[in-house]
């Protein structure tokens, strides 16, 4: 069952053997970090063979016929039960005993194991197993843990598990080889972890998924509010616990009175649900709720607004995958993000002057922003210009060559 590609795309090898690649979820899941890891894992093909260790159902490649590369090992799903929270417990610890298990028996000592931080018990089994077997190791990290768990209101600062689980880090990010961030707002947390050596780390942001270039604003655009306002908000994505929409609710509460502003709301997650709950109870005149509109919409729906906002809860800095942010630049519009100034949405809205950056989880910050910006529309405007020119770093181009590069460089050092 765990028997490797035996041809390959391309007859130039590196140093390493073959590039064992260990991740929960992965194409078919449709979800954004799904396709970014099939890209990269594509990408590395380019280079070596690949093995994919998926638990995503029907990721697995075909058993007959010519090998893939990368080629896709389907290991067994771990379904929560009835209850929920010991379900999940149960499901990551049984995909980590998998993981452990698949990459003890297929790592070699000239293989190269690279991991995702997705679900946060995966990085030790596959760390732990790679170096039982002398390979080297890469880890993304997308969401850090357990700092992601305590920024949420999981666990406490002082519990035993975030004790164990950052003695444990210590381990892991001393004996990985190299590590991946994507987010400039990753090192400094990093950093407090004693003995992690800073040249390991490398930042590789995520990228866009549409085409980069400044949209107009259109009156036949079928997402833009048909009312009066000239200046639309918009807020979209997954909102889950490291997001705080109801900052932005509150905001329209505060303008409900300026009919030239209005908010258009849209997404999924638990968080869309307080959305509808809030505006269901309060029926608000200035915000519209959309459910969220297929792929092949996405680029008009973007393009409605003219500012877009990211509302983060507190201490999220370093612990979120800033995703979002780069279709927004790609289409070319503003935005607030409400956020610490050191995150990286931040970082990237400040260098690029691009729309302004306000504290978490303060309303009052939020809704001053807004009426800045219905007050100096044509600023608004050159911010998305500017938005648009700074996406064209983050194409999909550039990321998978930074991955393939430092593959190389790590296969350089190996030798």
């Amino acid at each position: 069952m765990l028997s490797p590609p035996s041809n390959s795309k391309s007859a130039n090898r590196g140093a390493f053997g073959r590039v064992i690649f260990a991740t929960q979820i992965y194409p078919p899941d449709s979800t954004t970090t799904a396709t970014y890891l099939g890209k990269i894992a594509n990408a590395f093909s380019a280079d070596a063979e690949v093995v994919v260790l998926s638990a995503t159902k029907r990721s697995g490649s075909p058993a007959a016929g010519a090998r893939a590369n990368p080629f896709v090992i389907e290991l067994k799903s771990f379904q929560s039960g009835k209850h929920a929270l010991i379900g999940r417990a149960a499901s990551v610890l049984g995909l980590a005993a998998s993981m452990f298990y698949s990459v003890l028996k297929m790592a070699r000592q000239d293989d190269l194991v690279f991991c995702v931080t997705n679900p946060f018990t995966l990085p030790y089994a596959v760390v732990f197993a790679a170096k039982l077997r002398g390979a080297a190791t890469v880890l993304l990290i997308y969401d850090l843990y357990p700092e992601a768990l305590e920024a949420a209101g999981f666990i406490g600062s002082a519990s035993p598990l975030n004790k164990f689980l950052r003695l444990l880090n210590g381990f892991i990010f001393r004996a990985l080889d190299r590590i991946v961030v994507v987010g400039r707002d990753v090192p400094p947390l990093l950093s407090k972890y004693q003995g992690v050596d800073p040249t390991k780390i490398h930042f590789i942001p995520n990228w866009t998924f549409l085409p980069v270039g400044y949209r107009e604003l259109a009156a036949s655009n079928q997402f833009r509010p048909r009312d009066k306002a000239h200046l639309v908000v918009g807020l979209s994505g997954n909102l889950g616990f490291t997001h705080d929409p109801c900052t932005v609710f509150e905001a329209a509460k505060l303008l409900r009175g300026e009919s030239g502003i209005h908010f258009l709301l849209s997404g999924w997650g638990v968080g869309w649900k307080q959305l509808k709950n809030l505006q269901a109870a309060e029926q608000l005149p200035n915000v519209t709720l959309l459910e969220s509109v297929h792929a092949e919409h996405l680029t008009e729906f973007l393009s409605a607004a003219d500012i877009w906002a990211i509302p983060y809860r507190r201490n999220m800095a370093g612990v979120s995958v800033p995703s979002r942010l780069y279709n927004l630049l790609a289409i070319g519009r503003a935005i607030i993000v409400s956020a610490e100034d050191h995150s990286e949405a931040a970082i990237e809205i400040r260098d690029e002057k691009i729309g302004w950056v306000v504290p978490p989880e303060e309303p009052e910050r939020l809704a001053e922003a807004i009426r800045a910006a219905a007050m100096n529309l044509s600023d608004v405007a050159q911010m998305g210009r500017l938005a648009a020119e700074a996406a064209r770093k983050y194409t999909e181009e550039i990321a998978l060559a930074s991955y393939r590069d430092l593959v190389r460089r790590l296969e350089s050092s190996a030798r």
